[in-house]
């Protein structure tokens, strides 16, 4: 196993079922003396900085999804970013020496810029996100980053970062190598990627009545308007969420959507009592950690000061390399 890991999430809002199944259940699989798992505000600000989205509390509230989802801050340091001011100096730092053609050709930046359009993002802030991404990464000399196959392009570029600087100065930045996420895809209740960009989640602190509410307004295969009608499992999302919490049964549920042997509304509410079950325990201890709101600020100012810790001394071989400084 790689000896340093580091990865993160924006409090955009409270996290949901695509996170837990595309980065914390890896996680708490990579959990050791030197998993670094961070709360990336500055990030959240790249495409929220006009938006009302309350990002400071929006920190609370990952921390809890966080220990809910069973990170253990005992065995991890958790830590938020603008705690650690190296994190927006050394991407200053490293923004010097990065071609504007590295950045434009991102294929994420793209992707964003397509995908929110309602949003102005022709911001330096956002185009010159990656940089600040792989000034989180190189920071902490990490080993590895676990990343779903969409985010490669970002760690590419953040080992691309790495060498042209050791190249320019000297060698101060480690190459980090991907952990791949083995789960695909998660579908969001519209079909398209779960994400809080377009309000299609399942969060962890949804209620079960609310899970309930959520599994029935669920697309299923659009070519299925009758229960007569045979579906097609592999593009629906209520199924995806079969294989993943009915495991034992959802071949038989398959079979019998090919079929026409049962209906969607009986599909969902069979994968809803099992997403309801597969989600309680989550749901139960972020209602227990809720009540120690006040110890979530001291957690993650325990594990800043242990993040900068580690920051500064690489900040300071950085600027040292470059020339900066006396």
């Amino acid at each position: 196993m790689p000896k340093r890991i580091l990865s993160g999430m924006r409090p955009t809002a409270k996290l949901h079922i695509g996170n837990l199944l595309g980065a914390l259940e890896n996680w708490k699989r990579l959990e050791g003396n030197e998993t670094f798992f961070m709360i990336a505000d500055w990030h959240a600000l790249t495409t929220e900085y006009a938006s009302k989205t309350p990002i400071k509390s929006n920190v609370i509230e990952v921390v809890i999804d966080y220990l809910a989802a069973g990170l253990d801050p005992a065995k991890s340091t958790i830590f938020l970013q603008s705690l650690v001011p190296e994190h927006a100096e050394l991407s200053l730092l490293l923004s010097m020496i990065t071609p504007l053609s590295w950045l434009e050709r991102n294929p994420t930046y793209k992707d964003q810029i397509e995908e929110l359009k309602a949003k102005d993002l022709s911001t330096h802030g956002f185009l010159g996100y990656p940089v600040l991404q792989a000034a989180d990464i190189l920071l902490y000399k990490a080993d590895a980053v676990p990343v779903g196959e969409d985010q490669l392009p970002h760690l590419e570029l953040a080992r691309e970062i790495a060498r042209r600087f050791n190249f320019l100065f000297r060698p101060v930045f480690k190459e980090a190598e991907a952990i791949l996420t083995k789960t695909p895809k998660v579908p969001g209740t519209d079909g398209r990627k779960m994400s809080k960009s377009y309000g299609n989640t399942i969060d962890l602190s949804d209620s079960p009545e609310e899970v309930d509410k959520k599994v029935m307004q669920m697309v299923t295969d659009p070519a299925r308007k009758r229960r007569e009608d045979k579906g097609n499992p592999h593009i629906c999302p209520v199924y995806f969420f079969h294989t993943v919490v009915n495991k034992e049964n959802h071949e038989t549920v398959a079979h019998e959507c090919s079929n026409a042997l049962r209906g969607c509304v009986e599909c969902k509410q069979e994968m809803s009592k099992h997403l309801r079950a597969f989600l309680k325990p989550i749901y139960e201890r972020r209602k227990e950690i809720e009540k120690r709101r006040s110890q979530i600020r001291d957690l993650l100012i325990e594990g800043s000061k242990k993040a900068k810790a580690i920051a500064a001394q690489t900040l300071a071989e950085a600027k040292d390399a470059a020339g900066i400084g006396i």
